[in-house]
């Protein structure tokens, strides 16, 4: 009872997280259920990856309701992000377990880790390049913009389904760059939560067919998330996102810290 509840209270805190920043679902959720209970690598992303997509789904709809969702960069990423999750987990089907058990997860989660945490610490100025390209070069950077979307969507669909980290974090970072003018930093909360949606969900029925979910650990998340990323949700427009978004990224660092150390 005692590990229920503190489950529980783990989806609570990360889904106010997700719903407040659109980032940290996966980052954050798949480091506590592997550091601080113990659970197995593979069933931690797996859990985590259908946690996530069900839980974004109340998150997403509070964003639609407010016209903060640009579908049209969700499907720009969703063409690049399907295929390439659907491809590694056919990769990870053929490997069947054998890099499991040598520790293949720990060392992706935290390389994970490590590019989402250097990634948020920059997004600012990562802003700024695209913003000044955006102004500068208008016609080439819109011409190459649908292709570097769906490129930045396969990258999101490999990093997803080996470790349940990348969708909301990282994925923020490359459409700031992206979009530096088209999403303000509400739409970049939507559509980044939209589109890890089907990701999370494809890729969290795949491990599901390779028996890397816990049903009961699923079901105490859901419970303690779905509440927190409605209440995030809504606040998200009050909140100071930078501070929240540095504090996330130096935690993530250290994280990774330990889970290559362990």
């Amino acid at each position: 009872m005692q590990l229920d509840w503190m489950t529980g209270f783990a989806g609570l805190l990360v889904g106010t997280v997700v719903g407040v920043t659109g980032v940290g679902g996966g980052a954050l959720m798949t480091p506590i259920l592997v550091l601080f209970f113990g659970i197995a690598p593979q069933t931690a992303v797996g859990t985590d990856l259908l946690y996530a997509s069900l839980t974004k789904m109340f998150g997403t709809a509070v964003h639609h309701n407010h016209g903060t969702v640009d579908w049209q960069v969700v499907k720009r990423l969703a063409w690049g992000s399907l295929p390439a999750a659907a491809l590694t987990l056919a990769w990870m089907s053929l490997t069947e377990t054998n890099r499991v058990k040598s520790g293949f997860i720990i060392d992706a989660v935290g390389v994970a880790l490590i590019i989402t945490s250097l990634g948020m610490l920059f997004k600012d100025r990562l802003h700024g390049i695209g913003r000044n390209l955006r102004v500068v070069d208008s016609e080439r950077f819109k011409y190459v913009q649908p292709v570097m979307t769906v490129v930045c969507g396969v990258v999101l669909g490999v990093l997803v389904t080996l470790t349940s980290i990348g969708a909301g974090a990282l994925g923020t970072v490359m459409l700031v760059y992206l979009y530096p003018l088209r999403l303000n930093s509400s739409k970049l909360v939507g559509t980044d939560m939209a589109h890890a949606i089907p990701l999370a969900l494809i890729a969290g029925l795949g491990h599901l067919t390779l028996g890397n979910v816990d049903y009961r650990l699923l079901l105490n998340l859901l419970l303690g998330s779905i509440p927190g990323v409605l209440i995030g949700s809504v606040i998200s427009t009050r909140a100071p996102l930078n501070v929240i978004r540095y504090a996330i990224a130096i935690v993530l660092g250290l994280v990774a810290i330990k889970m290559l150390n362990l």
